[in-house]
């Protein structure tokens, strides 16, 4: 089986005392949000660790540099303004409100200092075109810098993990798959490339995609398999069955 000895060989499975806290825990989709309590909010974090779950949340770099909790690149569908994450300092980010609500978009220092250890968080960095990768990955590197609760990184972009092997190898590391359309040869060759390249100690894979015989290999030989974004009963069955972690929303965030 050559993928199997070519993926030993480029992607090394992890030490699994780095990454057996990962399948003990499920995790937070932006913190526990809802109507009244905003994605990627303190308050979403808050209510998490309050009912027991891990946190996953998402970082873009702010024009300053810090790195603040925020999924998307720019500040209309969350907020009552417009215009791109990356032209405001974290400052001024701070001063922006959450969907009409009291909350303001916090910086990962702020997030770390709430969580402060007693539950598991995902970092997932988000990375777009126009991206200043190694500055970003360095910038919440040093932010964690002494925080000693469990904690990942996680990217789509595969030269994310691929940094943190090569300049933080003790940090987890997890890279995201969306298997989507991509399912033919081309798309399998191209998350083969994208193993080898991010050298991940776990993956989260779309439950979409599950049961997946990439992702069945990859757990078999050492890579623990999160999944997101769980919201239905047959979700968390499809998990239960093939993934070690669930990536979750409350089933009334559903989009209808």
């Amino acid at each position: 089986m050559p993928f199997a000895l070519l993926d030993r060989w480029c992607s090394p499975p992890p030490d699994p005392r780095k990454v057996e806290w990962i399948g003990e825990h499920d995790y937070a989709h932006r913190g526990l949000h809802g109507a009244v309590i905003p994605e990627n909010s303190l308050a979403a974090f808050r209510l998490a660790i309050e009912e027991g779950h891990g946190i996953e949340l998402d970082v873009q770099r702010a024009g300053d540099g810090t790195p603040v909790v925020f999924h998307d690149t720019v500040l209309d569908r969350l907020t009552g303004e417009t215009g791109e994450i990356a032209r405001r300092s974290a400052a001024q980010l701070a001063a922006v409100t959450l969907g009409g609500t009291a909350e303001s978009i916090p910086s990962l220092r702020q997030a770390l200092t709430l969580i402060g250890g007693r539950k598991p968080v995902l970092i997932e960095l988000k990375s777009s075109r126009g991206t200043r990768l190694a500055a970003l990955c360095l910038a919440v590197r040093r932010v964690l810098e002494g925080y000693t609760g469990p904690h990942a990184v996680m990217s789509f972009d595969p030269r994310v993990s691929h940094w943190y092997s090569q300049h933080s190898p003790h940090t987890v590391r997890g890279l995201i798959v969306s298997e989507g359309e991509h399912r033919a040869l081309p798309g399998k060759i191209r998350r083969r490339l994208a193993l080898w390249q991010a050298r991940p100690d776990f993956l989260a894979y779309d439950i979409r995609d599950l049961p997946s015989r990439f992702a069945a290999a990859q757990r078999k030989r050492g890579l623990p398999v999160a999944t997101w974004t769980v919201r239905r009963p047959d979700h968390h069955e499809r998990a239960g069955i093939h993934a070690d972690a669930v990536i979750f929303e409350r089933p009334s965030e559903e989009p209808a």
